[in-house]
């Protein structure tokens, strides 16, 4: 095995990644293509991996609020939806040979492990893939703030944060803004500063807090491993 660039990472998959083309829901040949990347990964790197789970291809917090629902609940509600996102990915990561746990932040025990730090911890020196679902377990939390958390208990030494087909970190929205220029660095003071579209700013302070650097790059691109060799993809935030 080689020695990789961070022996330990926790990857941020967004929801609307596993949904594919279609918008919503779980799209099967999506999910084993990133479990698969995720599998060639740990056979070529001795690397520990953590993964946070969105659910915005199934349920958003701030959709059910724009709706009239209370905020609460609509986000308990998403929670539930990176749950069954979280045991999507567990069960094609098990197929394809990789042990995996799930942990919720919401009591589920009939299907998941509760979050127990040391747990994951153990878990991740036994090889396994950890799968953090149900955020915090707050309301009024993004998962990129789950991802924060979670990298800093664990001892992460990064956060690969994988977009949907977006390769790093631009001075405006390309999709948008044919002018606009990717960053290939940025410091955390000119993410908040500039309202840069990577974590929320609660993400944000907590990374920089803790000299945790994210690497923002296309989870399309199967650059997981070249990112773990030290290539340069994408965006660090540090």
């Amino acid at each position: 095995m080689t020695a990789p660039r961070w022996s330990r990472v926790l990857i941020k998959l967004s929801g609307e990644a596993f949904a594919g083309d279609e918008g919503f829901g779980i799209d099967g040949e999506v999910v084993t293509r990133l479990a698969a990347e995720i599998v060639a990964v740990k056979q070529q790197f001795e690397v520990d991996i953590a993964i946070v789970v969105g659910g915005g291809n199934i349920w958003r917090g701030m959709t059910g609020e724009g709706a009239g629902m209370d905020r609460a609940q609509a986000d308990y509600m998403g929670m539930l939806a990176t749950i069954i996102n979280g045991l999507g990915l567990q069960e094609t990561l098990e197929r394809l040979g990789q042990p995996t746990r799930v942990q919720t932040a919401i009591q589920m025990s009939q299907v998941a492990e509760p979050y127990i730090r040391r747990k994951a911890i153990r878990h991740l020196e036994k090889g396994r893939v950890v799968i953090f679902a149900a955020g915090t377990g707050n309301p009024f939390f993004t998962t990129d703030t789950t991802s924060a958390l979670r990298a800093v208990e664990i001892d992460a030494e990064a956060i690969l944060m994988g977009k949907n087909g977006v390769d790093g970190v631009y001075t405006a929205d390309p999709r948008l803004d044919p002018t606009a220029e990717l960053l290939t660095e940025v410091s955390y003071i000119d993410v908040l500063n500039r309202g840069l579209k990577v974590m929320d700013s609660t993400a944000i302070t907590l990374c920089m807090d803790n000299n945790l650097p994210i690497c923002v790059f296309d989870l399309m691109g199967e650059n997981i491993a070249p990112l773990l060799a030290g290539e340069h993809i994408g965006t660090v935030v540090s």
